[in-house]
């Protein structure tokens, strides 16, 4: 069973980074007009299912249009990943917000306004 996981673990991996380079790369839809990240992926055991998680920077807005974008390119980058990687069977893609990076910044600046003797209000929160 321990062999299964490493598979997966493998699999995650290379997906990940065929998805990042694809998005760097060859992204074509006017939707995604935020700046995205790959930060991680999470395959079953079986292989038949990934959640990409992505980190996407801008506004509201672009957030949702490039989500948008990104799920219209989920069928796409499954034969496409499915093919670079030789796999039998094409993994459905799924994207996932990962608001860490964002979360790191924002605790960042307010770290750095505590630095400078401002102290963070009501109006700053972290999430």
């Amino acid at each position: 069973m321990a062999q299964n996981n490493r598979r997966a673990d493998r699999v995650a991996e290379a997906v990940r980074e065929e998805v990042a380079r694809f998005l760097s790369e060859g992204a074509k839809d006017p939707r995604i007009t935020s700046f995205v990240t790959v930060t991680a992926v999470d395959v079953t055991p079986d292989l038949r299912q990934a959640k990409i998680f992505v980190s996407v920077m801008g506004t509201d807005s672009g957030r949702a249009s490039t989500f948008e974008g990104l799920t219209s390119l989920a069928p796409h980058l499954r034969s496409r990943v499915a093919k670079v990687l030789q796999l039998r069977f094409a993994p459905e893609l799924e994207f996932r917000l990962d608001p860490t990076v964002e979360r790191a910044a924002r605790i960042d600046t307010l770290l750095s306004r505590i630095k400078d003797g401002q102290l963070p209000t009501d109006e700053d929160p972290l999430d």
